[in-house]
Protein backbone atom coordinates (compact mmCIF):
# COMPACT_ATOMS: atom_id res chain seq x y z
CA UNK A 1 0.00 0.00 0.00
CA UNK A 2 1.23 3.48 -0.82
CA UNK A 3 2.70 5.08 2.30
CA UNK A 4 0.42 8.11 1.85
CA UNK A 5 -2.68 5.91 2.12
CA UNK A 6 -1.22 4.15 5.17
CA UNK A 7 -0.64 7.46 6.95
CA UNK A 8 -3.01 8.51 9.72
CA UNK A 9 -2.27 12.12 8.80
CA UNK A 10 -3.62 11.64 5.27
CA UNK A 11 -6.89 10.18 6.56
CA UNK A 12 -7.18 12.81 9.31
CA UNK A 13 -6.86 15.63 6.76
CA UNK A 14 -9.48 13.97 4.56
CA UNK A 15 -11.70 13.65 7.62
CA UNK A 16 -11.34 17.40 8.25
CA UNK A 17 -12.16 18.20 4.62
CA UNK A 18 -15.26 16.00 4.68
CA UNK A 19 -16.30 17.38 8.09
CA UNK A 20 -16.10 20.90 6.63
CA UNK A 21 -18.17 19.85 3.63
CA UNK A 22 -20.63 18.17 6.02
CA UNK A 23 -21.22 21.47 7.78
CA UNK A 24 -21.76 23.39 4.56
CA UNK A 25 -23.97 20.75 2.92
CA UNK A 26 -25.95 20.19 6.13
CA UNK A 27 -26.55 23.91 6.68
CA UNK A 28 -28.16 24.13 3.25
CA UNK A 29 -29.89 20.78 3.72
CA UNK A 30 -31.64 21.64 7.00
CA UNK A 31 -32.96 24.92 5.65
CA UNK A 32 -36.46 23.62 4.87
CA UNK A 33 -36.70 20.43 6.92
CA UNK A 34 -36.83 19.43 10.57
CA UNK A 35 -33.27 18.92 11.85
CA UNK A 36 -34.04 15.48 13.36
CA UNK A 37 -35.52 14.27 10.08
CA UNK A 38 -32.49 15.63 8.24
CA UNK A 39 -30.29 13.62 10.61
CA UNK A 40 -32.31 10.49 9.81
CA UNK A 41 -31.80 11.00 6.07
CA UNK A 42 -28.06 11.52 6.60
CA UNK A 43 -27.88 8.38 8.75
CA UNK A 44 -29.65 6.23 6.15
CA UNK A 45 -27.23 7.45 3.48
CA UNK A 46 -24.25 6.63 5.70
CA UNK A 47 -25.67 3.19 6.52
CA UNK A 48 -26.18 2.34 2.85
CA UNK A 49 -22.75 3.60 1.78
CA UNK A 50 -20.96 1.73 4.57
CA UNK A 51 -22.92 -1.46 3.92
CA UNK A 52 -21.87 -1.22 0.28
CA UNK A 53 -18.22 -0.64 1.18
CA UNK A 54 -18.12 -3.55 3.64
CA UNK A 55 -19.86 -5.87 1.15
CA UNK A 56 -17.71 -4.80 -1.81
CA UNK A 57 -14.43 -5.16 0.07
CA UNK A 58 -15.33 -8.35 1.95
CA UNK A 59 -14.67 -6.77 5.34
CA UNK A 60 -17.69 -8.30 7.10
CA UNK A 61 -16.85 -10.30 10.21
CA UNK A 62 -18.84 -13.02 11.97
CA UNK A 63 -20.92 -11.25 14.62
CA UNK A 64 -20.22 -14.04 17.12
CA UNK A 65 -16.47 -13.38 16.87
CA UNK A 66 -16.87 -9.92 18.40
CA UNK A 67 -16.50 -9.66 22.18
CA UNK A 68 -19.20 -8.33 24.47
CA UNK A 69 -16.89 -5.50 25.54
CA UNK A 70 -16.39 -4.49 21.91
CA UNK A 71 -20.14 -4.55 21.30
CA UNK A 72 -20.78 -2.49 24.43
CA UNK A 73 -18.31 0.22 23.47
CA UNK A 74 -19.43 0.29 19.84
CA UNK A 75 -23.05 0.69 20.99
CA UNK A 76 -22.00 3.49 23.34
CA UNK A 77 -20.03 5.10 20.51
CA UNK A 78 -23.06 4.80 18.22
CA UNK A 79 -25.31 6.40 20.82
CA UNK A 80 -22.81 9.24 21.33
CA UNK A 81 -22.52 9.71 17.56
CA UNK A 82 -26.28 9.84 17.17
CA UNK A 83 -26.62 12.35 19.99
CA UNK A 84 -23.82 14.44 18.48
CA UNK A 85 -25.45 14.44 15.05
CA UNK A 86 -28.85 15.37 16.43
CA UNK A 87 -27.34 18.25 18.38
CA UNK A 88 -25.16 19.33 15.45
CA UNK A 89 -28.04 19.47 12.99
CA UNK A 90 -30.21 21.33 15.52
CA UNK A 91 -27.39 23.85 16.03
CA UNK A 92 -26.98 24.26 12.26
CA UNK A 93 -30.71 24.85 11.91
CA UNK A 94 -30.49 27.65 14.49
CA UNK A 95 -27.05 29.13 13.86
CA UNK A 96 -24.43 29.95 11.25
CA UNK A 97 -22.26 27.10 9.99
CA UNK A 98 -19.14 29.23 10.53
CA UNK A 99 -20.04 29.50 14.21
CA UNK A 100 -21.51 26.03 14.84
CA UNK A 101 -18.62 24.06 13.33
CA UNK A 102 -15.86 25.58 15.51
CA UNK A 103 -17.87 24.97 18.68
CA UNK A 104 -18.46 21.39 17.52
CA UNK A 105 -14.70 21.07 17.07
CA UNK A 106 -14.24 21.73 20.77
CA UNK A 107 -14.55 17.95 20.71
CA UNK A 108 -10.82 18.04 19.89
CA UNK A 109 -10.20 19.66 23.26
CA UNK A 110 -12.47 17.20 25.03
CA UNK A 111 -10.81 14.21 23.33
CA UNK A 112 -7.42 15.39 24.60
CA UNK A 113 -8.77 15.77 28.14
CA UNK A 114 -10.74 12.50 28.09
CA UNK A 115 -7.81 10.65 26.48
CA UNK A 116 -5.51 11.83 29.25
CA UNK A 117 -7.98 11.17 32.08
CA UNK A 118 -9.60 7.90 30.94
CA UNK A 119 -7.07 6.32 28.57
CA UNK A 120 -3.85 7.42 30.23
CA UNK A 121 -2.63 9.14 27.07
CA UNK A 122 0.18 11.60 27.66
CA UNK A 123 0.49 14.97 26.01
CA UNK A 124 3.48 17.25 26.41
CA UNK A 125 3.35 20.93 27.26
CA UNK A 126 3.48 21.89 23.58
CA UNK A 127 0.53 19.58 22.92
CA UNK A 128 -1.48 21.10 25.78
CA UNK A 129 -0.66 24.58 24.47
CA UNK A 130 -2.13 23.50 21.15
CA UNK A 131 -5.25 22.20 22.91
CA UNK A 132 -5.68 25.54 24.69
CA UNK A 133 -5.18 27.43 21.41
CA UNK A 134 -7.79 25.26 19.71
CA UNK A 135 -10.23 26.05 22.51
CA UNK A 136 -9.54 29.77 22.37
CA UNK A 137 -9.70 29.76 18.56
CA UNK A 138 -13.03 27.95 18.52
CA UNK A 139 -14.52 30.43 20.98
CA UNK A 140 -13.18 33.41 19.03
CA UNK A 141 -14.53 32.12 15.72
CA UNK A 142 -17.93 31.37 17.25
CA UNK A 143 -18.13 34.69 19.07
CA UNK A 144 -20.57 37.01 17.35
CA UNK A 145 -20.03 40.73 17.67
Amino acid sequence: MNSTFASWQFWAVLSAVFAALTAIFAKVGVENVNSDFATLIRTVVILLVLAGIVAATGQAQPLGAISGKTYAFLVLSGLATGASWLCYFRALKLGNAAQVAPVDKLSVVLVAVFGAVFLGERLGSTNWLGVVLIAVGAVLVAYKI
